[in-house]
């Protein structure tokens, strides 16, 4: 996608969580390019940092806060210090998420309770935050990152597929809450797409990167799977003044995936 076509974005402020890899690191540094300043947050201490400053010495504005999302706490403390750091919120990009391998009968109670919790809880905790700044201040966007397989499923995913299937309903029943607010909310549906996280659901499924993306490749109408940056360009135009009409849609972008 050429930046260029994507308007409003530019002197905007933007919080992305999952930021330290992946798709949350593309639309991150996506947003920065067009002229958005951001705040990053992940676990990842070190990398974060180095996101930050590589953004920074870009040219672009960004600062990083790590802490654990699945704490109600710890996300008010995050978008209040985004708040107080760049002066508002506009976008919020909910991006951080795991993935975990297994059936109903394979799957733990803990990895159950993890992957619901940092990937539905955690973004319904930071949504709850942000929407009441936006609402405060006129408006906003946010756009949670949910799957292709919370649209049709799939197979040994049962705890992935029923946060992200969350995620999307929790998407919908959000933006009908705050359209009269002036805050879009809207989710992305990313396929298969080429990031750590990928990589090591291949490696709970017992296969390398290349028999992996293989496998992945095999299984998509286009016959690859996505780039991080992909996905990242169609964040930042859901974010973006340029989708101003969509509310409440979950966007697949997935290489012709749920087509079939």
């Amino acid at each position: 996608m050429d930046s260029t076509r994507v308007i409003g974005l530019e002197g905007k402020v933007a919080l992305v969580t999952g930021a330290t890899s992946g798709i949350g690191e593309a639309s991150a540094s996506q947003m920065a390019k067009l002229g958005t300043r951001v705040m990053l947050s992940g676990r990842d201490v070190e990398r974060g940092r180095r996101i930050a400053g590589e953004i920074t010495s870009s040219g672009g504005v960004a600062s990083f806060i790590a802490g654990d999302i699945r704490e109600s706490g710890f996300c008010q403390h995050l978008v209040d210090t985004t708040c107080q750091r760049f002066g508002r919120l506009d976008v919020l990009v909910n991006s951080a998420g795991i993935s975990r391998s297994g059936s109903a009968l394979e799957t733990t109670d803990q990895q159950w309770h993890d992957t619901i919790a940092v990937n539905l809880t955690a973004l319904f905790f930071l949504s709850r935050a942000a929407l009441r700044v936006m609402r405060e201040h006129g408006g906003g966007s946010i756009v949670n990152v949910a799957s292709d397989w919370g649209l049709v499923g799939g197979r040994n995913a049962a705890s992935y597929c029923a946060s992200k299937g969350g995620v999307v309903l929790l998407t919908k029943a959000m933006a009908l809450d705050h359209a009269k607010d002036n805050i879009r909310i809207n989710a992305v549906c990313p396929g298969d797409t080429d990031t750590a996280m990928m990589n090591e659901s291949f490696r709970q499924r017992g296969l390398n990167y290349e028999e992996g993306k293989a496998i992945s490749a095999a299984g998509i109408p286009m016959g690859r799977m996505a780039t991080a940056v992909e996905i990242a360009n169609v964040i930042s135009f859901l974010a973006s003044d340029s989708s101003s009409f969509m509310m409440g849609v979950a966007l697949p972008v997935d290489g012709g995936n749920t087509a079939t």
